[in-house]
């Protein structure tokens, strides 16, 4: 009885499922973030005043949107659902905001751009209050505590990983790589971020079968 319980309580693989998730999320947030007040005052011809009032706005409205996204898992949708329809949003976000950094497509850039920020304030910010509880959500209690324990610490290990790492390359592929005629590339430098957040949300949804759904 006791291989029973210890073979029904192995640790719970969907939990990578999450912690993927979770990196290239963070990966995504902050390599776009790491070059965004440079974009707006470069690109978009905001002046310092108005750049910085814009990223702070955005930064802002990241940490204001949470409320939303906690009593639309609450209410209505469940953690899951709104973990997947939230990133849909996210995802749109970061695509509106890489289009508009490419010249040639002729898109109004300033207007992209905002729409596109204020997306992904609510994608990021909607999804913020829901992963991690839904990470704990895997685990039975009090039997599982101490795997509890070390999911949170691998979980806070791949949101620094993910800002550490995107903070330090985003603004050098930003710099480094020339397109469209230009001596630095912010269509690249926000794409991969925007990659990073569809692979995160194709990885959320691939783990679906195994999850604990509360």
């Amino acid at each position: 009885e006791a291989q029973g319980d210890e073979k029904k309580l192995k640790y719970p693989m969907s939990v990578f499922f999450i912690v993927g998730n979770e990196f290239c999320e963070r990966f995504s947030y902050y390599g776009m973030k790491a070059i965004l007040s440079l974009y707006l005052h470069h690109k978009l011809h905001f002046d310092e005043h108005s750049s910085t009032a814009i990223y702070h706005a955005f930064s802002m409205m990241c940490y204001f949107t949470p409320i939303f996204g906690a009593l639309l898992a609450d209410m209505f949708l469940g953690k899951f659902k709104t973990i997947v329809y939230i990133s849909i949003i996210y995802v749109l976000g970061h695509l509106m905001k890489t289009l508009a950094a490419v010249p040639t497509l002729g898109i109004p850039p300033v207007e992209f751009s905002l729409i596109g920020l204020a997306l992904i304030a609510a994608g990021t910010g909607g999804i913020k209050p829901c992963v991690s509880a839904f990470g704990g959500d895997q685990f039975k209690l009090p039997e599982q505590s101490r795997q509890l324990q070390t999911f949170f610490s691998v979980f806070y290990f791949s949101i620094n990983a993910g800002s550490l790492l995107s903070t330090f390359l985003t603004p050098i592929i930003r710099e480094d790589v020339e397109c469209f005629g230009d001596d630095t590339c912010y269509s690249l430098a926000f794409g991969i971020p925007a990659i990073l957040m569809l692979v995160a949300t194709i990885i959320i949804i691939i783990g679906k079968s195994l999850y604990i759904v509360k």
